[in-house]
């Protein structure tokens, strides 16, 4: 695997593939970090009129600077909405929010999600981890759960060792047999190596293009089960230069997600 283009980095390039999968119009909760850059990213070019909602209570603010947190006093400015936790969960339940994105420690080819612990003994785990925070809650009832995360075997697993947050399951008609709604689940994930999608007949995770200079063997190597591929299969567009202007100019001019 090559490095990228001297013109961006890793993160930036994350951020923009992230941010071309916003439609315009739509609603998204979102959470810190990458997402967020890539949220603001996609207002500032290809989605002006993304509604973008705060699990902590904010809805469609005017972001006028990268938050550091979805509790940030930067998620209320002009906001349409300051309320509550369960404003914001009420309108994911009553099937109002398009998007999501989250993350995890482990991801298996359903799009599942472990956010809970490494390890098979759930009272003293290798690892305890955060856990689910609203990750359930999201995953379940907004329409489309994007994962943005790095790509390497320990994260892309056969099994997880615990299931937080619910993705495919165990396959096509999974989600609803548990009393899901039908048409919502796992929608993209973003990696270091590549994006993904889902195949619509199997739900099994499917690389739809893979970033510059990574080869098909490097997702291979650094993924834990079969991993689909479609056919013929391209190579993630680049940044544009005005993608990185904004990016770094009006998104995150502190490099506090994208680095310096």
């Amino acid at each position: 695997m090559t490095q990228p283009s001297g013109r961006y980095n890793l993160m930036e390039l994350m951020v923009c593939v992230a941010s071309r999968q916003l439609e315009d119009g739509r609603t998204a909760v979102i959470g810190t970090g990458m997402p967020l850059a890539a949220a603001m990213l996609a207002q500032k070019t290809t989605a002006p009129h993304l509604v973008v909602m705060f699990e902590a209570g904010s809805a469609a603010p005017e972001l006028v600077k990268l938050p550091i947190s979805v509790a940030d006093s930067y998620t209320l400015t002009r906001a349409i909405l300051h309320s509550s936790m369960d404003e914001i969960m009420e309108s994911c339940q009553r099937g109002m929010v398009d998007y999501t994105f989250l993350g995890g420690a482990q991801i298996d080819m359903y799009g599942n999600l472990n956010t809970t612990m490494i390890g098979t003994d759930y009272e003293q785990p290798k690892v305890r981890l955060p856990g689910s925070g609203g990750a359930n809650d999201l995953a379940s009832f907004c329409w489309k759960t994007l994962v943005i995360t790095p790509h390497d075997k320990r994260r892309f697993v056969e099994r997880l060792d615990f299931l937080t947050t619910p993705g495919y399951l165990t396959g096509p008609g999974a989600r609803e047999q548990a009393g899901l709604p039908p048409g919502g689940g796992p929608y993209k994930v973003i990696t270091t190596l590549a994006l993904m999608g889902y195949d619509p007949l199997t739900k099994r995770m499917i690389v739809e293009s893979l970033h510059p200079g990574v080869t098909k063997q490097d997702v291979i190597d650094n993924t834990g089960f079969e991993m689909l591929f479609v056919d013929p299969l391209p190579v993630t567009r680049e940044p544009t230069e005005e993608e990185l202007r904004i990016l770094r100019e009006e998104v995150d001019p502190e490099g506090v997600i994208i680095g310096k």
